[in-house]
C-alpha cells in the first residue's frame, strides 16, 4: 500500500510526519519525493528541504546536505528563477531504507524565506518482529 503525504513548509522549519506504531511492525520506505513552488513564477527561490529518521538538532540545517549522515532519508533542492518564470532545476535523492518510527521534513530557501511545498510517498511495508526489532535498534542508535 503507498501513503501520500503532503504540505507547505516554512523557511526553517521542521514538520513531523507520525508514522511509529506501538508494535513497531509497520515499516515504510520511500518512493517519491517532490516538492512545487508555493508561488509559481512570482518569485526566485532556491529550496532545500530534507527528510530525517530523527529530529534535527537546531544547529541542523536543511542547506548542510551531508550524505555521510545516517540520518538523512530524502534529499531535495528546488530552483526557480523569476526573472524568466520557470524551473531551472529541481532534484531529490532518497534511500531506499525501511524505517518504522516517525520522520522529520526541514526547509531552507537559500535567497529568501518563502514557503514550499512538498509531496511524498511511501510504500507501507509488513515487518516481522525481528525486522521491528532491527528498526527500532537502528533507530535507537541514531539518537546517541
Amino acid at each position: 500500500m503507498i501513503k501520500s503525504y503532503r504540505g507547505l513548509i516554512a523557511d526553517g522549519a521542521i514538520d513531523t510526519i507520525p508514522l511509529h506504531t506501538n508494535d513497531g511492525k509497520t515499516g515504510y520506505k520511500i518512493v517519491k519525493f517532490e516538492l512545487f513552488p508555493f508561488k509559481p513564477g512570482q518569485e526566485s527561490v532556491e529550496n532545500v528541504v530534507t527528510v530525517h529518521k530523527i529530529l534535527p538538532t537546531a544547529s541542523t540545517s536543511a542547506i548542510e546536505v551531508n550524505f555521510n549522515d545516517n540520518t538523512l532519508l530524502a534529499a531535495a533542492t528546488f530552483h526557480e528563477s523569476h526573472s524568466d518564470a520557470r524551473i531551472d532545476d529541481q532534484v531529490s535523492i532518497f534511500d531506499n531504507e525501511v524505517f518504522n518510527q516517525d520522520i522529520y521534513v526541514t526547509h531552507t530557501d537559500t535567497i529568501g524565506a518563502t514557503p514550499v511545498n512538498y509531496y511524498m510517498e511511501l510504500e507501507q511495508i509488513s515487518l516481522t518482529e525481528d525486522q521491528a526489532l532491527i528498526a527500532i535498534v537502528k533507530n535507537l542508535r541514531n539518537e546517541q
